[in-house]
């Protein structure tokens, strides 16, 4: 039985590993276009929720920080949503190299 639930919570983080290395790899080499950008932070966070999840939850603790870290997500998601909609409107699309940061 606990084998079992071992083997099932090994599985588990080699299924977040896998999430937060391939958020990583599409943040590092998508950098075209902001809305994927944008996603692949999205994917990274969500990896880092299931994460502490199940930390949180070895460990038979509350879920307080848990709520905390999903409202500062969300808060980052509605800003960079925000920075996106705000480009498009100024240059016309979410192109990356079209923009003069100097």
């Amino acid at each position: 039985m606990y084998m079992y639930m071992y083997m099932q919570m090994m599985m588990n983080l080699m299924v977040i590993l896998v999430m937060y290395l391939v958020g990583n790899m599409i943040f590092v080499s998508k950098h075209k276009h902001l809305l994927i950008v944008l996603l692949s932070l999205e994917f990274i966070v969500l990896s880092i929720f299931f994460l502490m999840m199940m930390y949180l939850m070895m460990i038979n603790n509350n879920m307080y920080m848990l709520m905390v870290f999903m409202v500062f997500s969300v808060c980052e998601g509605a800003l960079g949503l925000s920075i996106l909609v705000s480009m498009i409107r100024t240059h016309g699309n979410d192109y990356f190299f079209s923009y003069n940061l100097i």
